[in-house]
């Protein structure tokens, strides 16, 4: 069943006060030590993420190390082997890596986070990672094409054949959990993949260059993440987004503890910061999608309320995820 943010707009008035009160774990003056915050925001964001925490926070030190996500796994499942995990917090790209983490017990239950007025499916229900904002995957098309698309099969008309590239989920994350939401959505399903590759779809290995080449004509049609082609539209690039009607999947950008961490209070408060109305505007602010209903989205994006997101399960991607990655390298070539 689709989702969307109306059903529980309604509830983010009343969840609001309960929201902005965040944590009882620990009043914030009182807060201190040390923080070790391993993240795979861009670094500019990630600084300004950890001075909103710290302006918030003064007695709380905070260092963060900022990589892409694989590399920040990497170096974790070393500190891990070594028996010295470094990190207390993660900020990571997607729900399918935190779910690994939660099969395996590395992650702190949380369960007073203030999850309130959040739609389901953005948090673990379990309290051991939670959505921080809203990356979805749509389709972006040049201002040339003849073409205006409105869903996803309507990439699969002759006027689209072999003028569509799509990220390849070997390479990247959010191309991945897009291939676990399609392939739960009834409408489209595997078959569409299939008709993607008969209809002379083509494979990148990330979104920028997918950007690149829907701007400079190349190709008419990318499936891409929702902020690089609203940004570029808005400085001027002959590019446009579109969020098809039968929904968009999403990246979450989730935040868990480990729980190994030395400071579970900090931890607590900066997953509490992140998720409170500040926070939130701080991600608007930053031009994502915020997850928290009610705030304003960043220029050139829509009310989210109006965008629906296909459901997808992260345990169960995660499951599938190598049968998946097979199945399109099948397709696609790797």
């Amino acid at each position: 069943m689709r989702t969307t943010f109306s059903a529980i707009g309604a509830a983010f008035g009343a969840a609001l006060g309960a929201l902005l009160l965040g944590t009882p774990a620990q009043a914030a003056d009182s807060l201190s030590g040390k923080l070790v915050l391993y993240t795979s925001q861009l670094e500019a964001d990630a600084k300004q993420t950890v001075e909103a925490f710290k302006a918030k926070n003064p007695g709380v030190e905070v260092e963060w190390i900022r990589s892409g996500t694989t590399e920040l796994m990497n170096k974790l499942r070393a500190e891990i082997a070594a028996g010295s995990p470094q990190a207390d917090l993660l900020l990571i790209a997607d729900a399918v890596t935190m779910e690994s983490l939660k099969a395996e017990k590395r992650l702190l239950p949380f369960a007073e986070a203030p999850v309130q007025g959040y739609r389901p499916g953005t948090h673990d229900p379990d309290g051991t990672w939670f959505g921080t904002k809203l990356i979805t995957t749509g389709i972006a098309y040049n201002t040339a094409a003849p073409m205006k698309p409105a869903s996803w099969l309507d990439l699969l008309k002759p006027e689209a054949k072999g003028m569509s590239v799509m990220p390849s989920p070997l390479y990247s994350g959010a191309a991945a959990i897009h291939m676990a939401a399609v392939k739960a959505e009834p409408s489209l399903g595997m078959a569409w993949y299939e008709k993607m590759q008969a209809n002379g779809a083509t494979a990148a290995k990330g979104n920028g260059g997918i950007l690149k080449s829907v701007a400079s004509g190349e190709k008419l049609y990318g499936v891409i993440v929702d902020y690089l082609p609203i940004r570029e539209q808005l400085k001027g690039a002959p590019v446009a987004f579109v969020f098809p009607k039968e929904g968009v999947s999403a990246v979450t950008e989730p935040v868990g503890i480990l729980n190994s961490t030395k400071n579970p209070a900090a931890a607590k408060a900066f997953v509490s910061f992140l998720l409170s109305k500040d926070g939130q505007e701080l991600a608007s602010k930053q031009g994502f999608l915020p997850a928290l209903p009610g705030v304003k989205p960043p220029e050139g994006f829509p009310d989210p309320a109006g965008i629906t997101i296909l459901p997808y399960e992260p345990a169960k991607a995660l499951k599938d995820d190598e049968d998946n990655k097979k199945d399109f390298a099948d397709l696609f070539g790797g």
